[in-house]
């Protein structure tokens, strides 16, 4: 009687510790920028980004000057972080869809490859402090 209790106590405990115990926190608090470079149409697109809280920010330039903003948003996986997003641009271009992957290079530099509906094709590269 007494080891079934201990052996009941003692799995419970690693049950709680497992369901309690604090993870590794995926989000990060310093901003991750990159920059892009891509292409549509014979037109090369450029654009800055930041990412901080699984969230993005990017600013971009398309084909016939069009200007304008994407919300993104990550999913964080071990090595590779997809995203998906939506923006706003001017020129009458209007609403944009894009995604993508980025993955860690090393430690501190990321690469990273997208499409935007605007701007098309691009491939990143950023840091991590």
């Amino acid at each position: 009687m007494k080891i079934g209790f201990i052996a009941k106590t003692l799995i419970t405990s690693i049950g709680f510790f497992t369901l309690f115990a604090p993870s590794q926190a995926s989000a990060q608090l310093i901003p991750q920028p990159w920059v892009s470079v891509g292409g549509k149409d014979g037109d090369v697109t450029y654009a800055v980004g930041a990412r901080a809280l699984n969230f993005g920010v990017e600013l971009g330039t398309g084909p016939d000057g069009a200007t304008g903003v994407d919300v993104l948003k990550f999913i964080s996986l071990p090595v590779v972080s997809p995203y998906v997003g939506v923006g706003l641009y001017s020129e009458d271009k209007g609403v944009a869809v894009s995604g993508g992957v980025q993955v860690g290079a090393t430690d501190n530099v990321f690469v990273g490859a997208g499409y935007n509906s605007i701007r098309g094709f691009n491939g990143q590269v950023g840091i991590r402090f």
